[in-house]
């Protein structure tokens, strides 16, 4: 996993052609620098992206949204009960049993591609946008740009930013793409840097759209299998598989409730134990 790991942190040096951690542009705490930030990031990465992207990121807007969005998380500091009660864990493994059925064809051939099961996917795809009911609607590159700039977390967002201006810059995703408050897009809400490094194409169109079941789902198995996904293992808490849903949110809460949600929808009982 380390190894896998660091080679997937050499593959986005690599596609981004800039090491994490070199920027000058200040950060700030309000919305009072960012459009001297702004100016300062562009003249950076500029010779890096196509001219209209770097307008484009000269075009975004602080975003207030965002910024009280990532003060007030609140849900990972539930009990997992709480947590179960507010996403609405019952009712994501009902309709996700029935989701299961309804795309039977999609859910095997995504098992036979990445060794990943329906359960744990649904699951995911239930809980983040309710199906692909409610995506978000705040600009991404705007929200990614704001926490880029802003203090608490520069350089993790400033790795986004650069995933999304190449994703601008390849046509997967534009200036106009919105998301989640934090720049997730697509029906399991990935961020940019996850679109880049395991968006794939999931329905044989030719492109990357996460917007669309098939690809949203393709790519997070894609991204699961990445993390060490073993087909046919278990993925409760301490079976082979679990990590692998640990890397896809840092919240205990939000990982067991896969991994039970998940089971209730795959038929096993084994959640029940643990």
């Amino acid at each position: 996993m380390i190894s896998a790991a660091k080679r997937l942190v050499t593959a986005l040096a690599m596609v981004l052609g800039v090491a994490t951690g070199t920027f000058a542009a200040e950060c700030g705490s309000n919305s009072a620098g960012f459009e001297a930030w702004k100016q300062d990031f562009s003249g950076e990465v500029r010779g890096k992206f196509e001219p209209d992207t770097i307008q484009a990121l000269l075009g975004t807007s602080y975003s207030r949204a965002t910024i009280g969005a990532d003060r007030g998380q609140k849900s990972f500091k539930l009990t997992l009960d709480q947590f179960m009660a507010k996403r609405g864990a019952s009712a994501v493994a009902s309709k996700g049993r029935s989701m299961k059925a309804a795309n039977a064809q999609l859910f095997a051939s995504i098992e036979r591609r990445f060794g990943v099961p329906p359960g744990p996917l649904i699951a995911i795809w239930g809980m983040e946008t309710a199906f692909g009911s409610f995506m978000g609607n705040q600009n991404t590159l705007s929200a990614v740009a704001t926490l880029a700039y802003d203090c608490r977390r520069t350089e993790y967002f400033t790795d986004q930013l650069m995933a999304m201006l190449t994703l601008v810059d390849r046509g997967v995703l534009s200036a106009s793409s919105r998301g989640a408050m934090h720049g997730e897009v697509g029906q399991t809400q990935f961020l940019p840097k996850n679109v880049l490094l395991y968006g794939v194409d999931g329905d044989g169109d030719g492109r990357i759209n996460l917007d669309t079941k098939a690809d949203a789902l393709a790519s997070t198995a894609n991204f699961l299998k990445a993390h060490g996904w073993q087909a046919g293992a278990g993925y409760q808490p301490g079976q082979p598989n679990f990590a692998a849903i640990e890397g896809w949110n840092a919240a205990t809460v939000y990982q067991q409730t896969i991994a039970i949600v998940g089971a209730q929808i795959d038929g096993s009982r084994s959640a029940e134990s643990n």
